[in-house]
């Protein structure tokens, strides 16, 4: 119960049910679960960038650069090839679109993740990020347009 004033003498309340507490509570929780999520459509033309990487695997770390669109994934052929059991052949895609670099999966039998967060449409990746995939972790060490 809130008390909203005293008026002439009269105490003025108002009472908030749980299911409007819960139902915001759930509004604020879906807009803050979709951080830095924009369409490809929105954004524009493609802009040559180039991605610094830390690719974490059980054997070591090891540095990496690409130039999306590149694929990232256990076959041989993918732009950032990883010798993980756990990583689908055709694994997760970095791409850019108009100087901002995003990730997306695949489709992958084990899913990508972002900080954590399960990537479920491309969404934006940024210096600091890190990727997991399958037991590897791909740390984003720089963005730029190049």
């Amino acid at each position: 119960m809130i008390v909203l004033g005293v008026i002439g003498g009269f105490t003025t309340q108002m009472r908030i049910g749980s299911l409007e507490i819960t139902a915001a509570l759930a509004v604020v929780a879906v807009l803050a679960a979709r951080p830095r999520v924009r369409a490809a459509v929105e954004i524009g033309s493609v802009t040559p960038m180039q991605v610094g990487l830390e690719i974490v695997e059980r054997s070591g770390r090891r540095p990496h650069h690409v130039r999306p669109p590149v694929e990232i994934g256990r076959a041989k052929d993918a732009g950032v090839s990883l010798p993980d059991q756990e990583v689908s052949r055709e694994h997760a895609r970095l791409s850019s679109h108009d100087g901002v670099v995003y990730v997306e999966d695949l489709r992958s039998r084990n899913g990508t993740f972002l900080n954590g967060r399960r990537v479920t449409e491309a969404i934006e990746v940024r210096e600091g990020d890190d990727i997991d995939v399958g037991t590897t972790r791909i740390v984003v060490t720089s963005v730029r347009a190049g």
